[in-house]
């Protein structure tokens, strides 16, 4: 019968001591996983604060300063934190396990500081987006050093610097530690009931360029070429590709122009928000999108539409390799007396939809639960920061069987 916290046996079996060992090695950090996470908050990584992100950065790599584990520094590049790679000796030599986490959180310095604890629950930027995942994962791994099991696992961890604005600077990298992988595990913000995430939309940003020519409205205004009239023909067309049914959304959500009321502008320019379940989908919305873009164009004489293309991140789509893996990682919650439900289709992404399409099971969800990311209410609940590093543990513990 499985009891909380991690001790379990199933079907009568014995305990396995060294079993046993790691887990007690994992319960004595319960402490410590929460005064990192703090420590961690306390510091702003918003992604564009590169000097507190790099900050963070340095923390992670003293935490992570474990004996089985070599550290790679990866440059972000102007504008961009640098990115942290982990690796475990026998990562070199077998298809490794990939641990995912990102440093950087979403809100500009004063906007929401500090960490302030009420009952069981801490609240503070990153607490649970996802400062609190990258503990529970530090934790488990130095239980694993502890008790000498770690450096034959192939394990990758990898925590990059620019997440939560879609991972321009790392997808590269993220896709090139990846590709081969056995599977990816995200620990991202738990949710309720911990629930697994199999399913995530994809996300695509636009920019459409309306580009016209300038007259005076009045003494020349057949002389010029309206680029706002252009851009909102194409802005019409562009929202009526929305499909709820389907799950494909296109929102144009700021529109830029002009430069007086008495001038036909020559420029305008709006910022798209695309949302996806299905690489086709989104494949066929950019496609739509430029053939509304020539038909826009050719209504209003004189005009000209680019579309330039920003960060992409192709849907997270269950596979019968990703409900597989979602299935060994639940038992393996439901013996620490953890939830072992299935989320439902998210509309937000994270870097398991970068790596996914790769071909690489990945599952996503796996951190601390709480609630509030992404909003100054943001809180993680302290007491499951044991479970759910007892959770991975075992997951990495039965993935250390020769037989597998």
């Amino acid at each position: 019968m499985a009891t909380r916290m991690g001790s379990h046996t199933s079907g009568g079996a014995a305990p396995d001591p060294a079993l046993e060992a790691a887990l007690a090695a994992v319960r004595r950090r319960g402490d410590e996983m929460v005064a990192q996470t703090r420590q961690w908050v306390e510091v702003n990584s918003y992604s564009a604060n590169v000097a507190g992100v790099n900050a963070v950065g340095a923390m992670l790599r003293e935490a992570y300063a474990l004996p089985s584990l070599a550290c790679t520094v990866l440059p972000g590049g102007p504008g961009f934190g640098d990115h942290l790679v982990w690796r475990t000796p026998a990562a070199a030599h077998a298809a490794p396990i990939v641990l995912l986490g990102h440093h950087d959180t979403v809100f500009p310095p004063g906007h929401f500081e500090g960490w302030h604890v009420d009952g069981g629950r801490a609240t503070g930027p990153g607490a649970l987006d996802m400062k609190g995942g990258l503990a529970v994962i530090r934790g488990v791994l130095a239980a694993l050093d502890e008790v000498g099991a770690l450096a034959a696992l192939p394990i990758t961890v990898i925590s990059v610097a620019d997440e939560e604005i879609s991972s321009p600077s790392s997808t590269p990298h993220l896709q090139a530690l990846a590709r081969g992988a056995a599977c990816a595990l995200v620990f991202e913000s738990g949710r309720a009931g911990d629930a697994i995430i199999t399913r995530r939309k994809g996300v695509g940003t636009l920019t459409m360029i309306a580009h016209g020519r300038a007259a005076h409205a009045g003494n020349n205004h057949a002389d010029g070429a309206n680029a706002i009239w252009a851009l909102a023909k194409l802005i019409d067309l562009a929202q009526q590709l929305t499909d709820h049914a389907r799950g494909c959304t296109v929102n144009v959500g700021q529109v830029i122009g002009g430069t007086s009321r008495n001038t036909v502008p020559a420029r305008a320019e709006c910022q798209v928000d695309l949302r996806y379940e299905t690489v086709s989908d989104a494949e066929a919305l950019v496609e739509a999108l430029a053939a509304a873009a020539v038909a826009a164009a050719a209504a209003v004489p004189g005009t000209r539409i680019e579309i330039v293309r920003g960060a992409n991140r192709l849907p997270l789509e269950r596979t019968p390799a990703s409900a597989a893996l979602r299935d060994e990682y639940a038992a393996c919650a439901r013996a620490v007396g953890l939830g072992d439900g299935e989320a439902g289709l998210l509309g937000g992404g994270s870097d398991a939809n970068t790596v996914a399409p790769l071909g690489v099971p990945a599952i996503d969800g796996l951190g601390p639960r709480g609630a509030g990311f992404h909003t100054t209410t943001e809180y993680v609940e302290l007491a499951t920061f044991v479970p759910k590093a007892c959770a991975l543990l075992r997951f990495l513990w039965g993935r250390r069987d020769p037989q597998r």
